[in-house]
């Protein structure tokens, strides 16, 4: 299992389109990607979970990657995170 923690910076948060882009990402993996935020846990490959959510601008959330490719998977969603502008590692 990895772990990475991350500051949403854009200032429409985790809107439609990064949800869309992040779980189409997490869904290219052999593993559970999870994605904590607001007290709450949702399954990343779910855009309409990640939605739910209602992540907004200066949320930190935590994405736990367990499993196969667990590495490739939080390497991989880190550089869509960082390339999107969405936010950045704490």
């Amino acid at each position: 299992m990895v772990k990475r923690v991350f500051r949403i910076t854009n200032d429409s948060g985790i809107h439609a389109r990064p949800a869309t882009m992040l779980a189409n990402k997490a869904n290219e993996f052999d593993c559970v990607v999870t994605l904590n935020a607001l007290k709450k846990s949702v399954d990343l490959k779910s855009i309409m979970s990640v939605m739910s959510l209602g992540v907004n601008c200066g949320t930190n959330v935590e994405i736990i990657c367990d499993g196969v490719d667990e590495i490739k998977a939080i390497e991989e969603l880190t550089e869509t995170i960082i390339t999107l502008n969405l936010g950045k590692i704490l």
